[in-house]
């Protein structure tokens, strides 16, 4: 009877009819003007503005760790090829090789994660490391 009684309730109050025409948010309007408001990609497809100055930074970044850590390498194998069998000398040398070694690999990893994040994101390897629209 109750259940009768609350269908006849709902049966009689006035319906509102929605339509997907309206829009209850309202309009978004982008910002203009200031730093963040500018787009970071062009129509080409190519950075602006600040991301493409940090993008920059970070290449340049990347590119001089790199070289660091190679020469480093090098440097510190010279080292132990001149040690001359002082245990003292040839510690420090593996030290130097060891560090090169951790070092462009934490570069090395860098992009390997960017590159496992693209994927799983943008399902494309280089999305973050080279961005684009």
């Amino acid at each position: 009877m109750a259940f009768l009684l609350a269908f006849g309730v709902t049966i009689l109050l006035p319906v509102q009819e929605v339509f997907a025409q309206t829009n209850p948010i309202g309009v978004i309007i982008a910002p203009t003007g200031g730093l963040l408001a500018t787009p970071a990609i062009d129509a080409s497809g190519k950075l602006t503005g600040v991301i493409a100055l940090l993008n920059s930074i970070l290449r340049l970044i990347f590119i001089t760790a790199g070289l660091w850590g190679f020469i480093n390498l090098l440097i510190s194998g010279f080292q132990f090829m001149t040690a001359g069998g002082d245990p003292k000398a040839i510690s420090k040398a593996w030290e130097k090789i060891w560090q090169s070694f951790l070092g462009l690999l934490i570069i090395v990893t860098s992009f390997l994660l960017a590159a496992i994040i693209g994927i799983l994101l943008f399902r494309d390897p280089v999305a973050i490391l080279q961005p684009s629209l």
